[in-house]
């Protein structure tokens, strides 16, 4: 038999999980919201390819992950009530 994993129950909002899910959903959304920006914009060189990704890709990380966050800590709140 398989020795058990620790576990945790953290107080307040899991910081690890809200990191893992604004990884994932960064991924997913930003890939093609970054993609259909894309086509509208003209981008000549690898350059400005990049600058545009980073640009672009950093305002739906801090979306996605101030989302995920508030959602956490609203639904710990009601977890704690």
């Amino acid at each position: 038999m398989p020795t058990p994993v620790e576990r945790h129950d953290p107080e307040g909002v899991d910081y690890a999980w809200v990191m893992q899910v604004t990884f994932v959903l960064t991924i997913v959304v930003g890939a093609p919201v970054v993609a259909l920006l894309s086509t509208a914009t003209v981008l000549p060189t690898w350059g400005d390819r990049l600058k545009f990704t980073v640009r672009v890709g950093s305002v739906v990380w801090i979306a996605i992950g101030l989302t995920t966050f508030l959602y956490a800590r609203r639904r710990a709140e009601r977890e704690r009530v």
